[in-house]
């Protein structure tokens, strides 16, 4: 695993980090446990790749079209809305004593660049630019959208409360701003994009977008195949030609890899855990496991199996172009010094050692154990960065995609 960049010490808000500073660490990101980061499960290119793990054994196919919605179907949305409309704000002091503060700042800085990168890519060839921001949350992407100085932005998320607080942020936003800020305009809209066309909520409905981003969310949707094709619809089928749908979402392979390992339907460590329904069958759609990561989600989710999501999104007119697994994304994207730069202003490395000030993550000895190894390495520089491993378990779990759309 290639040697990044550290952080500093804990300083301004994640989302807010352009004015932080820090050390000029490096950093040891290995983890040598099979079930960690270390492994690739998914080819993530677009040729076939003879070392491609084997593939997950599927269920039936439940393709049929159901008449109605079952009492099920209907709480589990209401689950999911309830649980992030509960979550409340909460202030930097807090955030920092967290268990999985820098997790969560990690996280953010690759929904970072795999934003900047896109938004980088359309500005190539225009410069209004339009986006979609698929299960917006509370907003904590705002702050990205107007620093890649886009031009509109549609935000929408099942939660209301959670919407709320969103608009609310973009206004505080909008009124903190100079005189002469070139701050986007944006509309917020509560639906549910797995049952409901966004389309015909817009307030113009002639509008084209040429990025959807949906971020850590649009695996709710494979509950049933009609939710998993309505979520696909509203995120394609109103982007231009070239536009993307961006996102990132659990890793169907290297979930039922992890399970397969253990001992029992569940796995996992202090920081997150993953407990399945059923061992041994996975069905393409209502494979549902509960996932639970400290202080921040519980709330059933569904796995995606991501062959059938490229399928699928080819009725959209949609091509996959990018697909990493985090680590590989992370290794990938690292090499770029303005890169290496944000990591540092957002805190999304740990420092180890620690100093006399400052107290490791975790208390568990074991969790810096490859911190350990590379210690000893001369090239590096002390003190460098790194996750915990029960950390770098639990984001590894994640992969990052991009499809464009075509003429």
């Amino acid at each position: 695993m290639a040697d990044v960049p550290e952080i500093g010490t804990k300083g301004k808000e994640v989302e807010e980090a352009d004015s932080a500073t820090a050390k000029d660490l490096k950093v040891d990101s290995s983890v040598s446990d099979k079930t960690t980061v270390g492994q690739r499960i998914c080819d993530t290119d677009e040729k076939e790749d003879g070392n491609a793990p084997e593939p997950i054994k599927l269920g039936k196919r439940k393709l049929e079209h159901e008449s109605e919605e079952s009492p099920v179907k209907k709480a589990h949305t209401e689950t999911v809305a309830a649980h992030y409309n509960k979550l409340e704000e909460v202030g930097l002091e807090q955030r920092s004593l967290s268990r999985i503060f820098y997790l969560r700042n990690f996280n953010n800085w690759m929904k970072s660049v795999l934003i900047g990168e896109f938004l980088n890519k359309v500005r190539r060839r225009k410069q209004n630019i339009t986006v979609l921001d698929l299960g917006c949350g509370k907003g904590g992407d705002l702050l990205k959208w107007r620093k890649g100085r886009i031009t509109k932005l549609v935000c929408t998320d099942v939660a209301d409360i959670s919407v709320q607080q969103c608009k609310q942020r973009y206004m505080d936003m909008r009124s903190r701003g100079r005189s002469n800020d070139r701050i986007f305009s944006a509309e917020f809209i509560t639906a549910d994009s797995t049952k409901e066309l966004l389309s015909k909520k817009y307030n113009d409905q002639n509008m084209c977008f040429d990025i959807c981003s949906c971020q850590f969310v649009y695996h709710y949707s494979f509950e049933t195949y009609e939710q998993a094709d309505m979520m696909l619809r509203n995120a394609c089928e109103r982007l231009c030609h070239g536009g993307y749908f961006i996102g990132t979402t659990p890793d169907g392979y290297e979930l039922v890899k992890r399970l397969e390992a253990s001992q029992t339907d569940s796995f996992g460590n202090e920081v997150y855990t993953v407990k399945f329904q059923k061992k041994g069958e996975y069905p393409l759609f209502g494979c549902k496991y509960d996932f639970n990561l400290e202080g921040v989600v519980n709330v059933p989710e569904f796995l995606v199996y991501f062959p059938l999501l490229e399928e699928m999104a080819k009725k959209y007119g949609m091509k996959l172009v990018y697909k990493k697994t985090f680590l590989e994304f992370f290794e990938e994207k690292i090499k770029n010094e303005e890169h290496k730069m944000l990591l540092k202003q957002m805190q999304a490395l740990e420092q180890y050692p620690a100093d006399e000030r400052s107290r490791l993550a975790s208390d568990k000895k074991e969790d810096y154990a490859h911190a350990e190894l590379s210690k000893n390495d001369e090239k590096l520089k002390l003190p460098f960065g790194t996750l915990s491993k029960s950390e770098w378990e639990a984001t590894s779990i994640y992969l990052i995609f991009a499809f464009e759309k075509q003429p």
